[in-house]
C-alpha cells in the first residue's frame, strides 16, 4: 500500500513513519540555541537554508580575492587597515570577554 493510497484516519504503527520524537529523546537533554557554539550555529543555519548558507560562502570567497588584490595594489594603506581591524577584532573580544566574566 503506497501512501496515496492509504486514508487520511489510518494511523501507522510503523515507527519509521512516525514524525515525532521517538521516546527514547528527552526534550530535557536537547540543547537551547543560546547554547550552541558559534560554528555549531552556523551550521544549523545553512542547514536549515542551503542557500543562504552557500550565499555566505560566495561572499567570504569574493571578500578573501577583494582583500588579496587589495594589498597587491595597496600593499600599505591594506597594511595599516589591516593592523586597525586587528586592534578592533582584539578589543571587541576584550569586551566580550569581560562581559561574559561580568555576566557570570
Amino acid at each position: 500500500m503506497t501512501d496515496t493510497d492509504r486514508s487520511v484516519d489510518d494511523e501507522s504503527t510503523d515507527p519509521a513513519d512516525s514524525g515525532s520524537l521517538s521516546d527514547d529523546v528527552d526534550p530535557e537533554d536537547v540543547p537551547e540555541f543560546g547554547d550552541l557554539s558559534i560554528l555549531q550555529r552556523a551550521f544549523v543555519a545553512a542547514a536549515q537554508n542551503p542557500s543562504r548558507g552557500l550565499l555566505v560562502v560566495g561572499l567570504f570567497a569574493f571578500s578573501l580575492a577583494f582583500y588579496a588584490a587589495f594589498w597587491l595594489s595597496f600593499p600599505r594603506v591594506a597594511g595599516l587597515l589591516s593592523a586597525v581591524a586587528v586592534i578592533v577584532v582584539a578589543v571587541a573580544a576584550l569586551v566580550y570577554w569581560l562581559l561574559d566574566r561580568v555576566s557570570r
